[in-house]
């Protein structure tokens, strides 16, 4: 199968931890056969040293010309001051509106193995849910600004019916294959647009009978997450609080560097870890690449090439068994570098 890839590399470790994923990925295509076409797309810091935006009209064009695209992270310190739409981060937002990426999926899987969790490993215990965070509507993308004289701001948090139903239907169908369990996450006591997502929720419930719905306000949710994650399925949430509760998350799994995403829309779709630039471990080769190597794993999953999936993530399930880890999971003394990290991953695969 020949698949078109645009991959962004990004800011910070972002083209390291890319590097030991695309070496994963070639491992996948010599060993079933697949021809695996990547281009590099300009983005963050570097478009801006280039071009002055983050995200220039040349590379929202090639991703949507792709089959899929591979995104590492973007970022960068020196950019936190500059006006909006001239940071790294807003290179981001803005590719994921022109790519309609509306749907945001993050599972949450704990390797038993870890330990590096500040939770109880009772707490832990078979802890797989998955949060699907709507990723182009909300506070995000709602108007900004300040009065003339910069003593007062605004952000309007905006939702329409349709951009609630859309993400629901796949919240709801993806239950029907897992725990059959939906909860809904917002701050309705206080907020319209959370009243709206109840409202709206509530009746295309009435479609899955088989689906358990049931609603938590965000500051409940946070704490349950720590005290019970073993509670929940799947977690339907506005943007917001979806960005807050799967970073808050990470804390289950030992490192935001474990943790994957996928941003689905209608005709296209984007995969990348859910971590941050990291700027202090960039060119240290001590960056963790699982997250961006399981990113890839869903992207497999998206392509159909199922047992291509389950050989990575089998992998990946083995190195972390193996300890061949960086030191965010496991102890410096004992840790792996990046690349090594990558090397066992890829020798894995094509000698299986």
């Amino acid at each position: 199968m020949i698949k078109n890839i645009s991959v962004i590399e990004g800011d910070g470790i972002g083209p390291e931890v890319i590097k030991e994923t695309i070496k994963v990925l070639n491992s996948i295509a010599i060993k079933y056969g697949h021809d695996f076409h990547y281009k590099n797309v300009l983005a963050g810091s570097k478009a801006i040293e280039k071009l002055g935006d983050p995200m220039p009209e040349e590379s929202i064009e090639n991703c949507l010309k792709s089959d899929a695209v591979l995104f590492s992270c973007i970022g960068d310190p020196k950019y936190d001051h500059n006006p909006r739409g001239k940071r790294p981060e807003d290179g981001l937002l803005k590719l994921r509106k022109r790519m309609n990426l509306y749907c945001n999926i993050r599972p949450i899987i704990v390797f038993s193995i870890l330990d590096k969790s500040p939770v109880k490993k009772e707490f832990l215990n078979q802890v797989d849910f998955v949060i699907y965070r709507e990723l182009t509507g909300g506070i995000y993308f709602g108007e900004k600004g300040r009065n003339k004289n910069g003593e007062e701001a605004y952000d309007y948090c905006i939702y329409s019916k349709t951009e609630i139903e859309r993400i629901g239907e796949m919240a709801f169908k993806a239950a029907l294959s897992r725990k059959k369990k939906v909860t809904l996450v917002d701050k309705a006591n206080v907020l319209e647009t959370s009243r709206l997502w109840r409202e709206v929720i509530k009746n295309i419930s009435l479609d899955y009978p088989n689906v358990d719905l049931d609603f938590l306000y965000i500051d409940n949710a946070a704490m349950q997450i720590i005290m019970n994650p073993k509670k929940f399925d799947i977690i339907l949430t506005d943007n917001m609080f979806g960005d807050i509760l799967s970073d808050e998350s990470s804390v289950l799994t030992s490192s935001l560097g474990l943790l994957p995403s996928a941003s689905i829309g209608n005709n296209k779709s984007m995969f990348e870890p859910i971590h941050g630039s990291y700027p202090q471990a960039k060119g240290k080769n001590i960056a963790n690449p699982l997250g961006c190597i399981l990113s890839s794993s869903m992207m497999l999953e998206y392509f159909g090439m199922h047992k291509e999936k389950n050989i990575l993530e089998k992998a990946v399930k083995n190195s972390i068994e193996k300890k061949i880890c960086t030191p965010d999971i496991i102890d410096s003394k004992l840790s792996s570098t990046t690349e090594e990290v990558g090397n066992y991953i890829e020798k894995y695969i094509l000698n299986q």
